[in-house]
């Protein structure tokens, strides 16, 4: 039976990765909860647009910047969306660093999609050493433990033999589960339902556990700066919370989250990145 987190037991899980930022490092942006979708054109252009217009030293996107990925075998389709939206990526990477951590939308998304696309893969949750700045990352969901009937299938959908079996299964049935589950993931939404937000008492652990003082995730749309209890030695903590992006519904949001040596500002795309 899969194992739903606690959490006690969130306090043992430790980072599978530690990245240290070099030193020419002065900006970096991250983004989340794009949805990408052929069906959100002006999202899609909009992200396009950013990729080629970004002036950060990196750029971070922390899961969910697929609607759905039901598989890296889906580059191979001519022209598919998902070869298209490697390929932008691809261009991005030249510039700069791009790195990318799944979300619950896209955790399918493999080592084929990360060559294609340039970019480095973070483990969830990955430690970012910015200067003196040790800064936590996740895309969040682990920490929803509110919301049990999706940590039991978080749990058994990351599992090796879970995977093998879905990948296993032809591609057009994969894309027509991708679709009915954007349809409930639609139906939910537009029936109200709230949405569980992160355990106080496992975020703390996590960031005793790594001896951080910023906790960057998106996930739960609902982007907020939230002052936390300090650590042991007195120190002030923070949980940032990204934006999610949606230019073509009835929800007009994008934000960009820039960090540097002053501190963190959150820019309304316009702002991050002007129109010519």
């Amino acid at each position: 039976m899969a194992q739903v987190l606690t959490a006690d037991h969130l306090s043992t899980v430790l980072p599978a990765q530690e990245l240290v930022a070099p030193a020419h490092w002065h900006t970096v942006e991250f983004i989340s909860d794009l949805h990408l979708d052929p069906a959100e054109p002006g999202t899609l252009d909009a992200w396009r647009r950013y990729l080629r217009s970004s002036r950060a030293d990196a750029i971070f996107m922390l899961g969910d910047l697929f609607e759905v990925w039901v598989g890296d075998d889906t580059l191979d389709e001519p022209g598919s969306f998902e070869a298209d939206a490697a390929a932008s990526l691809q261009q991005a990477a030249a510039q700069r660093p791009l790195f990318f951590m799944v979300g619950n939308r896209d955790f399918l998304a493999g080592a084929a999609f990360l060559q294609r696309s340039g970019m480095t893969g973070l483990s969830d949750p990955t430690v970012l050493v910015l200067g003196e700045r040790r800064i936590l990352l996740s895309h969040g969901d682990a920490l929803c433990l509110e919301d049990v009937d999706y940590q039991k299938f978080r749990a058994l959908s990351r599992s090796a033999a879970w995977m093998q079996h879905t990948l296993g299964q032809p591609l057009a049935a994969r894309r027509a589960l991708g679709k009915a589950m954007r349809t409930e993931s639609q139906l939910r939404k537009d029936s109200g339902a709230e949405y569980a937000d992160v355990d106080l008492s496992a975020t703390l652990q996590w960031m005793d556990a790594t001896d951080t003082q910023w906790f960057i995730h998106g996930h739960t749309h609902r982007p907020a700066d939230h002052a936390l209890p300090a650590n042991a030695r007195g120190r002030p903590r923070t949980r940032i919370v990204l934006s999610d992006w949606h230019l073509d519904a009835h929800t007009h949001r994008a934000e960009v989250l820039r960090v540097d040596a002053q501190g963190w500002q959150r820019l309304p795309l316009e702002t991050a990145v002007p129109r010519a």
